[in-house]
């Protein structure tokens, strides 16, 4: 290529790296804002998105993962749109190396998550099935977004009814929930329970994965094949500024 070539095709790569990651940045600028505004304010939340969207708040809290998240993107946005702006190498390599430790880190997380399953299950119980005993029945939000999950996704606890022996619910009312039971019912006894064999949302949510692995691999491939890419490109800028 002739160096005018060379420099257009530069000024190209530059003005798109420039446009991806302040996509980015305002992406995560919005995780974060959402985020912040679940943490203080997660009644307003919930109110305004509905109950379907708090269905994963059991096991995590939505507010600090999203303020996480758009910590990151907002950190992988600004090096890189403000690095190739800037032309600045120490930028550009600070953005190649923190989508490299992302990316080493997702399939570390994918590799864990295919081999250790089992292990993956028995670390979740430890942490929420305490924390189902003692807030189910207690604490009214908490309960509500659990019986919600149950009725949606057919499932019942974590692992299966037992997740609700010695309970607060079950010494206060007496039954189970009743997405416990086949069919659902109020009157859920520790038989009923035993022979409905209703699964534990644990398994019911992995089984859904499994259901849907196609798309999950898809969007999965996706994410990777774009992070490989701005990798790629700042690189590519890096190199050039050398040469330039």
């Amino acid at each position: 290529l002739s160096p005018g070539a060379k420099m257009g095709c530069f000024t190209f790569i530059k003005v798109m790296m420039i446009l991806f990651n302040l996509t980015i940045f305002l992406g995560g600028g919005t995780l974060l804002g959402v985020g912040i505004w679940v943490t203080v304010d997660g009644d307003s939340f919930l109110d305004v998105f509905g109950a379907l969207s708090s269905s994963v708040m059991q096991v995590v809290n939505v507010g600090y993962f999203l303020i996480v998240i758009g910590a990151i993107l907002l950190i992988i946005g600004f090096l890189g749109c403000y690095g190739a702006q800037k032309e600045s190498k120490c930028l550009l390599m600070m953005f190649f190396s923190v989508v490299l430790i992302i990316f080493i880190a997702e399939i570390a997380a994918a590799v864990v998550a295919l081999v250790y399953t089992g292990l993956a299950e028995t670390l979740l119980s430890a942490v929420v099935t305490p924390i189902l005993k003692e807030n189910y029945g207690k604490d009214k939000s908490f309960t509500e977004i659990w019986n919600i999950t149950m009725t949606k996704v057919h499932c019942c606890g974590l692992n299966n009814y037992t997740d609700f022996d010695n309970t607060y619910w079950l010494e206060e009312h007496g039954t189970y929930p009743s997405p416990c039971c086949k069919p659902s019912t109020q009157l859920c006894n520790a038989t009923l329970a035993a022979e409905s064999k209703v699964p534990g949302c644990f398994d019911q949510i992995l089984e859904e994965i499994k259901t849907n692995a196609g798309v999950v691999g898809g969007v999965a491939a996706g994410i990777a094949a774009l992070e490989i890419a701005s990798m790629a490109v700042s690189m590519y800028l890096y190199c050039q500024l050398d040469q330039k």
